[in-house]
């Protein structure tokens, strides 16, 4: 395993969920904190890695969120069975059955199953219909709540699902969980690293945000903090490829390039800024898609908003199997991102930035 796939290894396995990111974060500032000159956080823990080209020159921020979707302890009934709490979007057909992971207060890691009635004590109505989460528990394999106790689990405690990184046969194609976002933070690694040793006329944050799935709220702290002149959001996005995804839904393909948001639920892409990403991209040869999203957001939605307005831009990975277990996606969509944005920042000086304010 190469040195860049033992990163995305290493984010998308780690753990944390909305609110619970401190193991995320970790991974991350041991991997930009190198490339950077300062390093810190705001307030709720989102991580910021500033690089200086010139001092004097525009604010530049790209943004990925630390967190996952996953789930919350909330209580523990007398027979040991656990009841949870989802933390981010799920819907009940992609979770019975499934491993997670609950994570103590301690650090102590404890598997679990995600339960429910079987199908067999079902009436052929409810086998229809599709299962509540409210009435989903998960089984640790207790004997009752006080050997759950026993073992420091409480209500809070974070329930991660359980799976780990893979390389398929197709080596371009990575399935893991939480590449929503841990992509987004591999990209903002990346293009630091690529600045390291590039002269850009900026101040370029690369930012990983905290609580995006439950709300954008990191990303609405760091800008705040950061207050940048330009932003980009760099997160996942729908792939359309596969089977009962019609093109009305989504077109993106994997492995066609990296995907130019230019409407989601959050945010009508700022118009100037988006032209001026994709003549660069045209120059350069590198591909992209445009996508249009009708729901859900990401975290330029709140940044943009910030103090008196942000020109902001998202761009995002397409990705199968979002808010699952699992997810897939491709090797050369996360290249030809940081290719991209890389070349960006590097033209992104105090003229081009007046140049696309003023619309």
């Amino acid at each position: 395993m190469d040195k860049q796939l033992q990163m995305l290894k290493e984010l998308t396995d780690a753990k944390g969920i909305s609110g619970n990111e401190r193991a995320v974060r970790e991974v991350f500032k041991q991997y930009i904190e190198p490339l950077a000159d300062t390093f810190e956080t705001d307030g709720l823990g989102s991580a910021i890695a500033t690089k200086t080209g010139d001092a004097n020159g525009p604010k530049v921020m790209i943004a990925g969120h630390l967190d996952e979707v996953g789930f919350m302890v909330t209580q523990i009934d007398e027979n040991g069975f656990i009841k949870f709490q989802t933390i981010g979007g799920w819907v009940s057909s992609v979770m019975l059955a499934q491993r997670v992971t609950i994570v103590t207060r301690s650090g102590e890691e404890i598997t679990g199953v995600i339960g429910s009635k079987p199908p067999h004590l079902m009436t052929a109505a409810e086998r229809q219909k599709a299962f509540d989460i409210k009435d989903m528990f998960i089984d640790v394999g207790a004997a009752n709540k006080e050997e759950v106790v026993s073992w420091g689990i409480k209500p809070g405690d974070m329930i991660v699902p359980a799976f780990e990184f893979t390389v398929m046969k197709n080596e371009k194609y990575l399935l893991a969980k939480a590449w929503d976002n841990r992509i987004g933070l591999a990209i903002a690694i990346e293009v630091l690293r690529n600045l390291k040793v590039e002269n850009h006329p900026n101040i370029v944050y690369g930012v990983g945000t905290v609580q995006e799935e439950v709300g954008l709220r990191g990303a609405k702290t760091s800008a705040h903090q950061i207050m940048p002149d330009i932003a980009f959001g760099v997160d996942v996005g729908i792939a359309g490829d596969t089977p009962g995804v019609t093109a009305k839904e989504a077109v993106s393909k994997m492995g066609e390039g990296p995907q130019i948001i230019i409407y989601d639920a959050s945010m009508i892409s700022h118009a100037p800024l988006r032209n001026f990403v994709t003549d660069v991209a045209d120059e350069l040869e590198i591909p992209y898609q445009f996508e249009a999203i009708a729901a859900g957001g990401t975290d330029s939605g709140a940044i943009h908003l910030t103090g008196n307005g942000i020109p902001s831009l998202s761009i995002t990975i397409a990705t199968r199997y979002i808010h699952s277990h699992t997810s897939m996606l491709h090797r050369d969509d996360f290249t030809n991102a940081v290719k991209l944005i890389t070349e960006v920042v590097k033209r992104l000086d105090a003229d081009k930035v007046s140049e696309i304010r003023l619309g």
